[in-house]
């Protein structure tokens, strides 16, 4: 629905273009109709090839109007196309995101390894934000009613604290690239 209210202002001139010419075309088929009727003096004849040509017409019509929606439907996938063209690389990064968080979270607390955990957290921050820049966040669970798209329940657990139905623990982080789901939130729900 909303496709057809926006549309290109190049396909706005092609659709005035198609219906000047299909203007034109019944145009001249009525005129040939109308000097046939002349000619002939009427009948069934004139009246066969008028059905005819309105066949026709009406033909002419839905393979155009199939045109025009095949034409948006195949803009509409080359724009689906280049909005998640890098969904593949990003979903094969993930783990890596999940490797350096666990990395960071276990990191010895000594002063010796402070410098190595410090330069680590700044290679991770560096490449959360590049892949922040290709649209991808993080999802809030924790707190969150349950919900089977954005959620993979692994266990149910009681809770005093949720209602039923609440996202108690994030086992694994889940991820939207852009406005689609690229994995879903691992978590414990309330029962």
């Amino acid at each position: 629905m909303k496709e057809e209210q926006v549309q290109d202002p190049n396909e706005l001139k092609d659709e005035a273009v198609n219906e000047t010419l299909a203007a034109d075309e019944a145009e001249a088929a009525a005129e040939n109709t109308a000097d046939f009727e002349e000619a002939s003096g009427g009948g069934e004849a004139v009246k066969r090839l008028q059905e005819l040509a309105e066949e026709a017409q009406a033909r002419t019509l839905r393979v155009q109007a199939d045109f025009d929606n095949f034409r948006r439907r195949t803009q509409k996938e080359k724009e689906e196309l280049a909005q998640y063209a890098t969904s593949k690389l990003v979903t094969e990064l993930l783990p890596v995101l999940d490797n350096f968080e666990r990395a960071l979270v276990t990191a010895p607390g000594n002063a010796e390894s402070e410098a190595f955990t410090k330069g680590i957290n700044m290679i991770f921050r560096q490449l959360e934000g590049v892949l922040k820049s290709e649209g991808l966040a993080a999802m809030e669970t924790v707190g969150q009613p349950f919900n089977p798209e954005y959620h993979q329940a692994i266990m149910q657990v009681e809770s005093e604290e949720h209602e039923e139905g609440i996202v108690t623990e994030e086992v694994q982080k889940g991820y939207l690239l852009k406005d689609k789901v690229l994995r879903p939130a691992m978590v414990k729900v309330s029962m």
